[in-house]
């Protein structure tokens, strides 16, 4: 599919193919391709290069057009329980007084606050780079949120599917981070050569400002990345020690219940019955079910306090 848009009164507004001067193609069909080759003289090579996930952002000029392979991250996805957070390539094109932009997946709004004042197709280049940084950054405050909901769960958690989303948001946090470093690759070229997008010095100041949140968004992934990685074992250590704390409750339960599993057995058969004839079963049944109870409680007390003074034990020792 598609639009088509032409500068006017500093913004885009949609158009005829024949009178816009961006277009913008969404998940173009091979017809679209041949078309896009024919209208911008680009490389097949470079178009397909687009479709790559692995591709390395870069900037390519020559006389009269230039080519730009930049990473954005792509919306959302959940899979197996686990929120995705990915990257993919896109393509600009500029050449004579036109441009290009080139989605293999997905949609970019061409409106909002970072769509105004598009004097020119440059202009418009700037602000598709600005408003992509703006959404890492919008994911990377979403990933902190989810970090910090998943590190609430994981306090009292035993399972591990917690765990592996923080495994999952930590791989996404290492992708965005190598996308952003690879986009201010591009970014520092484009600054250190201006004429390759006929730069106005307006513009210029325009890019230092993509630049200056390009980096920030990048060290705030990096910053995001480094702690989630840190304290990833420290969580995973949270979940067996919670494991510890169950099984312990469930050794107490069990050591509780053997004497009484005895004594039952003992008393249940008829021996116990012989021996208390004399007496109502009401009284000899409710004596021996009280004792029963006693037994218990006792045995857990006793475990109790044998564990807390062997834990003092062990403290006295460490220190």
């Amino acid at each position: 599919m598609i639009a088509t848009y032409k500068i006017e009164s500093a913004k885009l507004a949609q158009c005829e193919k024949d009178e816009a001067s961006v277009l913008v193609y969404y998940q173009p069909t091979d017809s679209e391709k041949e078309d896009l080759q024919q209208l911008f003289d680009l490389d097949p090579l470079d178009l397909e290069a687009i479709y790559d996930q692995d591709e390395v952002p870069r900037v390519e000029s020559s006389r009269d057009s230039t080519f730009i392979i930049w990473k954005r991250p792509d919306n959302v996805s959940s899979r197996a329980d686990a929120i995705q957070f990915e990257v993919s390539s896109v393509g600009i094109v500029l050449r004579q007084n036109k441009m290009a932009l080139i989605l293999p997946c997905g949609e970019l709004p061409m409106a909002g606050r970072d769509f105004k004042r598009v004097e020119s197709v440059g202009d418009c280049a700037l602000r598709i780079l600005l408003h992509t940084v703006h959404h890492y950054q919008g994911h990377l405050k979403a990933i902190k949120m989810i970090s910090q909901e998943l590190q609430a769960k994981l306090i009292t958690s035993m399972e591990n599917r917690y765990l592996l989303q923080m495994f999952a948001l930590g791989e996404s946090l290492v992708y965005y981070h190598d996308a952003l470093e690879a986009n201010f690759t591009v970014l520092s070229k484009l600054r250190g050569a201006p004429d390759r997008l006929k730069l106005t010095s307006e513009q210029v100041g325009f890019l230092d400002d993509v630049i200056i949140e390009s980096q920030q968004a990048s060290k705030q992934a990096s910053i995001y990345s480094t702690v989630l990685s840190g304290l990833m074992d420290a969580r995973g250590t949270i979940i067996n020690n919670n494991m510890n704390v169950l099984l312990k409750n469930l050794t107490i339960i069990n050591v509780v219940f053997l004497p009484l599993n005895l004594i039952a057995g003992i008393f249940g058969m008829s021996e116990y019955s012989m021996i208390m004839r004399d007496l109502d079963w009401r009284i000899s049944y409710g004596v021996f079910t009280l004792a029963m109870a006693a037994l218990g409680w006792a045995t857990w007390w006793w475990l109790v306090k044998a564990i807390d003074r062997n834990q003092n034990r062990n403290g006295r020792k460490a220190e």
